[in-house]
């Protein structure tokens, strides 16, 4: 069983943070007009946190888990970009579709593997 060191923990998950705040930038630049990587870096980072929290706390719960630590990353996209709830849901689909998509082109020339901070799910 190999062991990852830490430098190269340290980069996936800068790696994988940076995919995140991509698929963020571009939800948020398609569905509010705001174009801004490092407003989206902060929040993908932010939102992870959040997302790990509730998850721990809550995600144990059937059904009710997931929902409440999807819910809580929809607040954080909500909270730091302008519009409603609605928004911020569809900030955070299209980030997640972008993701999935970065993911997978980098996964199918066999870069990484599949899988990014600051987006659940994916």
């Amino acid at each position: 069983m190999a062991v990852a060191s830490p430098i190269a923990s340290a980069i996936v998950f800068v790696v994988s943070l940076l995919i995140g705040a991509l698929g963020i930038y571009i939800g948020a630049r398609v569905i509010v007009g705001r174009a801004d990587y490092d407003h989206a870096i902060v929040t993908a980072l932010i939102g992870a946190i959040v997302w790990a929290i509730v998850g721990f706390v809550v995600g144990w719960i059937p059904l009710v888990g997931p929902l409440l630590a999807l819910l809580a990353y929809i607040a954080v996209i909500n909270f730091r970009y302008p519009g409603d709830w609605t928004a911020a849901a569809m900030i955070g689909l299209v980030a997640w579709v972008t993701v999935l998509i970065v993911l997978y082109a980098i996964a199918a020339l066999g870069i990484t593997s599949f899988g990014a901070v600051g987006v659940p799910g994916v």
